[in-house]
């Protein structure tokens, strides 16, 4: 599962997503879109807005920090994970 969360140093509701993330246990790549350009311009390409925290999950957008949407698309995500192991281990 490929997890990537976008954030701003200031940005109060990404600090609660970075460490609910945390205690979830759940591995995620925390980008600062103020120190890459790149970064910013991704955002806008995926959401179509400049609104941070932006969770990407496999593909998948959550703007802001919404649990519920959290869980469904990490749920999937390790589902799916967990499908692409076992039918590895039948080959």
């Amino acid at each position: 599962m490929d997890i990537r969360v976008y954030f701003t140093p200031t940005c109060t509701w990404c600090a609660q997503l970075k460490t609910w993330m945390k205690k979830k246990r759940v591995p995620f790549e925390a980008i600062d879109i103020i120190e890459s350009d790149t970064a910013r311009d991704e955002i806008i390409q995926k959401s179509g807005q400049l609104s941070v925290p932006l969770t990407e999950i496999d593909g998948e957008i959550i703007i802001g920090f919404d649990e519920a949407a959290l869980e469904k698309a990490i749920a999937k995500g390790k589902e799916r994970d967990d499908k692409t192991y076992a039918e590895g281990r039948n080959k």
